[in-house]
């Protein structure tokens, strides 16, 4: 005579849902790159896209878009930006090129949505630029404001 299987308590049927939820998870973020919570790392100046408009229009900053070629394309490119992919290998030289080799020109950053300025910003003060600005709204929004498109502001198409 056998005897009969145990059935799983209320608890450790929470207990393997928690474990497991949480490995799938964790599994999700290792398989995609994907990081779930933001952590702001530059530590610089900010700019909203509307003052970042009026800013490259009175010729107070050099505005640039670090997103990718298919991305100005799908979007167009903020008014008086210029581009430069993020992902170049000379990337810093390039933007120093941008510049005329002025470290202290002010240079703002634009790319989809904050994420990638935000970590460009810090590289680019490692780097020893002494004015970068991040425009952390992006080109579509992010919590930190609408973002270029949606607030209506005028584009460049690429």
């Amino acid at each position: 005579m056998t005897a009969p299987a145990e059935t799983p308590t209320l608890l450790s049927r929470r207990r393997v849902l928690l474990i497991g939820g949480g490995a799938v998870a964790v599994a999700a973020t290792a398989a995609t790159g994907i990081i779930l919570v933001r952590r702001d790392t530059f530590r610089g100046a900010e700019m909203t896209p509307p003052e970042a408009l009026d800013a490259v229009r009175a010729g107070k900053i050099m505005l640039i878009d670090i997103r990718r070629p298919d991305e100005w394309m799908k979007t167009g490119v903020a008014e008086g930006a210029q581009t430069l992919d993020l992902r170049r290998d000379d990337f810093v030289e390039a933007l120093t090129r941008m510049a005329d080799g002025d470290l202290n020109r002010p240079i703002a950053l634009i790319c989809a949505r904050g994420v990638r300025s935000d970590r460009t910003g810090t590289r680019l003060t490692d780097a020893g630029f002494t004015q970068i600005i991040d425009i952390p709204e992006g080109m579509l929004g992010s919590r930190a404001g609408p973002g270029w498109l949606e607030r209506g502001l005028p584009v460049t198409l690429r």
